[in-house]
């Protein structure tokens, strides 16, 4: 299961910060022609409508890296940081030399989808033995049928719930009037 918070990594939290700071702050102010703000890294520039895309569409909020962001901090908040945690790492799998995907691949089955895993992701029985069966011999798409399932649960579950939370509603509040 998650283990909250803790378990995101650091930038992500403190980008979620930013973005809830910048944008209550940012729309604020009467100018609204300053849309970024800069700090010695630089990291962080946002439009300040980006939150009003994040509702077009579940693909838009996750190509956004603020959005993904917050979208991941809200499935901390509601125990289920492991859907995305699991997506992610099959993108990242996906990427992946082939020489170093059977090593990768059975770290990612260990963690998210065996019996008993410290992050196990809720997939049906069918999808779990295929996935097991495409552990023999690991390939690029060994987890395409998992991470479809868990792409389909986070946008007809999950991305509903975000566009409700406090959070985002407040951020697209602000977005509208500002």
């Amino acid at each position: 299961m998650c283990r909250g918070l803790e378990a995101l990594p650091i930038t992500c939290l403190e980008r979620a910060k930013e973005l809830k700071a910048l944008f209550g702050s940012l729309l604020q102010k009467s100018d609204h022609s300053i849309i970024g703000h800069s700090r010695k890294t630089d990291k962080l520039r946002l439009n300040e409508d980006e939150p009003l895309k994040w509702k077009e569409s579940f693909e838009k909020l996750l190509s956004s890296q603020n959005g993904l962001c917050l979208f991941r901090a809200f499935l901390v908040s509601e125990f289920s940081e492991e859907n995305i945690a699991f997506y992610l790492a099959c993108d990242d799998y996906r990427a992946t030399k082939s020489s170093k995907l059977p090593a990768k691949a059975k770290k990612i089955y260990d963690e998210f989808i065996c019996k008993d895993a410290p992050r196990e992701v809720n997939l049906d029985h069918l999808t779990k033995a295929a996935t097991k069966e495409n552990m023999k011999q690991p390939s690029h798409s060994c987890f395409d049928l998992a991470q479809a399932k868990i792409y389909t649960l986070m946008e007809k579950d999950c991305y509903p719930r975000f566009l409700k939370s406090s959070t985002y509603l407040e951020l697209s509040r602000k977005a509208k009037t500002g």
